[in-house]
């Protein structure tokens, strides 16, 4: 199964219609100055990120240290002011990061998909209070994945039900986004309106969606 994927020409491009579908938070938060991202990979959404919204900073939480000794041949930035892997559990290290992060990406797989600890209502309920208000979760899960309604009524309990999802935006990857309430952020009215609608309502308009965000945000 392909987790990752990078063009050797254009390290930074996405390659994947899944990661993609996860840049879709900035319609939720457009100029977020702190993004949290669970799993390294092949650092696709970590070296897009640096690259095109110069204005945040980036923590990478990686559990594996032998994926981390292969980000120079990923091409991933070396930790500086603005990026930072830290080598941790993200289970563990969570509730340190309480009311500091604008959006958190959970994309944590492993050879066996995702492991059961990042789909748990602990879990949950951590990257809950690790978000500001108006603050946006977005959760990479497999619709086949045997324990994926467990894991959205999770998502929808921990957030009191400020979950969306864009309808066929990825194919069997469900891309969840959840919002932290706190006033009237847009990031709650942007939620509100997915939900209403699935996003544009059919599977092409949304995966061009996606296609259009992306060009968006590498052009200016």
């Amino acid at each position: 199964m392909v987790q990752s994927e990078m063009r050797l020409s254009r390290p930074d491009h996405l390659v994947l219609s899944y990661v993609r579908a996860m840049m879709c938070f900035v319609l939720f938060h457009p100029k977020p100055e702190h993004i949290v991202m669970v799993g390294l990979g092949g650092g696709s959404l970590a070296k897009f990120c640096y690259r095109y919204l110069p204005h945040c900073r980036i923590t990478v939480l990686e559990l594996d240290p032998a994926v981390i000794a292969l980000r120079e041949q990923f091409a991933i930035p070396r930790d500086n002011a603005r990026f930072r892997v830290v080598q941790a559990d993200a289970v563990d290290h969570m509730p340190k990061l309480a009311g500091s992060a604008d959006v958190l990406l959970v994309d944590g797989f492993d050879a066996e998909g995702l492991p059961p600890a990042l789909g748990s209502a602990s879990f949950y309920a951590d990257c809950q209070r690790a978000l500001r208000p108006g603050g946006v979760l977005v959760a990479n899960l497999f619709s086949y994945d045997p324990h994926y309604p467990a894991m959205v009524k999770r998502l929808r309990a921990a957030f009191q039900g400020r979950i969306c999802a864009f309808t066929g935006i990825a194919g069997n990857n469900r891309i969840v986004f959840a919002v932290r309430g706190g006033g009237h952020s847009p990031a709650l009215a942007m939620q509100r309106r997915v939900a209403r609608t699935g996003g544009l309502a059919l599977p092409l308009l949304n995966r061009l969606l996606a296609h259009w965000i992306v060009l968006r945000l590498r052009w200016g």
